[in-house]
């Protein structure tokens, strides 16, 4: 077993677990934090997208020992009880998804541009989304949620 501890979402947490376990596995098995989810298992369809220290990451593909000391950010961490994240807000206002398996990671990749570069491009949009796969829509809506954002900021 490996001990690991970290900050999600504001909130330092810790447990011991096998060392192949995966940071997806230990979100989604362990705090319950599932909004992330398993898709690929191979990091190719960003439906496990989450941001550690700043920087997107496939949470698949990150050991959970990696995250020891780190600030892991995830869905759960970005609306209020009360309140949407903007992002999230836009998202649906635009009515930019249609299952929403691929939700979270899209919204954490989106997050991720915007907080490095406030006013993007429709290029430098769809180049963010590049790693996140969606069966269900031609990802229109999300880029014009995502300028939406860009415009308000």
């Amino acid at each position: 077993m490996v001990s690991v501890s970290f900050t999600v979402n504001g909130e330092k947490r810790s447990a011991s677990v096998p060392p192949e376990t995966t940071l997806l596995k230990m979100l989604r098995e362990t705090f319950n934090l599932t909004g992330a989810k398993l898709g690929c298992d191979v990091g190719d369809c960003g439906a496990c997208t989450v941001i550690v220290d700043g920087k997107l990451v496939n949470s698949c593909l990150m050991l959970a020992g990696q995250a020891d000391g780190r600030d892991v950010l995830t869905i759960e961490g970005l609306a209020t009880s009360d309140r949407l994240h903007p992002i999230q807000k836009a998202f649906e206002d635009k009515g930019s998804l249609q299952c929403g398996f691929c939700g979270p990671g899209v919204i954490m990749s989106a997050k991720a541009l915007l907080d490095e570069n406030p006013n993007p491009s429709v290029p430098e949009i769809r180049d963010a989304l590049a790693g996140n796969l969606c069966r269900c829509t031609g990802y229109s809506k999300m880029i014009e949620a995502i300028q939406e954002i860009a415009k308000s900021v």
